[in-house]
């Protein structure tokens, strides 16, 4: 088997529709009939195939989404009532079987497209809305939650980080030495002492849905956790600027150590993503340099 979306990663599973196919037949049955097709967008981490008109089929790439799918089945229930945009409501979480090693998900298909395909027709809206999203998750309560992968400090990246800035340095695609700086002044901030909230950690343009111009729907909750809020202030680099950068901030009420280290955590994004995606093809490659460009400039 081959996946029909494409690898990106070397340590991903065979993925394709003969096996989302099997996996539907052999644990529900009573969807057995229903057509199965690519979904337009793939994500990094996820393979997604349409079930018919109202499902989604999502299924871990790599062996580090083992917890994914019982994440989503326990904590998107109880935050989604919670929260002002839509998210991914789960209906069936499936076994391993027929060849594939990890627990996966059947979602209720959500309506819109990605704003990489879609872009927003109003910035400051779609600020405002995403800064109440991240607000309202921000507050609710987190015991129980677990650790995000981007919830601690993002000095536990340094390492990556440094490599990345040398091999795109080395290429002329980033000013090593700004970059260098910038980072370094992201490792002697002030870090988060206070107690853990609910962080989406992955607020992408890709994981985020809109239907006529408005952001309407958040999705791969695949990053959901508990730690810092400041990873959840990627999009004020990724997506917004100027005056829906601010627009972005007031609302999603955030102090100025918070807001410092969530520009940290757009630069290591970014540079990290533009590193590894840049020979791959994807978009993500294009949203990791967008992230840089913004921070640095804002230092420049």
């Amino acid at each position: 088997m081959s996946s029909s979306q494409g690898k990106l990663h070397a340590d991903e599973f065979d993925i394709d529709e003969a096996l989302v196919r099997r996996l539907v037949v052999a644990q529900f049955p009573e969807w057995a009939g229903l057509p199965v097709t690519p979904a337009p967008a793939a994500g990094t981490d996820n393979v997604m195939y349409r079930l018919g008109d109202d499902m989604v089929v999502r299924l871990p790439r790599k062996p580090d989404g083992a917890h994914q799918a019982d994440k989503e089945h326990r904590w998107l229930p109880l935050l989604a009532p919670h929260l002002p945009l839509a998210v991914p409501e789960p209906l069936g979480k499936g076994r391993p079987g027929e060849g594939y090693g990890l627990p996966w998900s059947v979602l209720r298909w959500l309506e819109g497209e990605n704003v990489y395909d879609a872009p927003v027709t109003d910035l400051g809206c779609a600020a405002e809305e995403l800064g109440r999203f991240v607000a309202a998750l921000r507050k609710v309560d987190a015991t129980g939650g677990p650790r995000s992968f981007r919830g601690g400090p993002v000095s536990t990246n340094d390492g990556e980080v440094r490599e990345a800035i040398r091999g795109l340095g080395a290429d002329g695609a980033v000013d090593a030495a700004l970059a260098t700086a910038v980072w370094d002044e992201t490792l002697r901030l002030p870090q988060w002492t206070g107690t853990p909230v609910w962080v989406h950690a992955d607020l992408l343009p890709g994981n985020l849905l809109t239907t006529a111009g408005r952001v309407t729907a958040v999705i791969d909750f695949g990053g959901l956790g508990v730690g810092d809020p400041a990873c959840d202030l990627l999009p004020a680099w990724t997506l917004f600027t100027g005056a829906s950068r601010t627009a972005f901030r007031e609302t999603a009420d955030v102090d100025d150590a918070t807001w410092a280290r969530g520009r940290g955590w757009a630069l290591c994004f970014g540079i990290v993503a533009e590193h590894y995606y840049r020979d791959k093809g994807h978009v993500l490659a294009e949203v990791g340099r967008r992230a840089v460009g913004e921070v640095l400039a804002e230092y420049a």
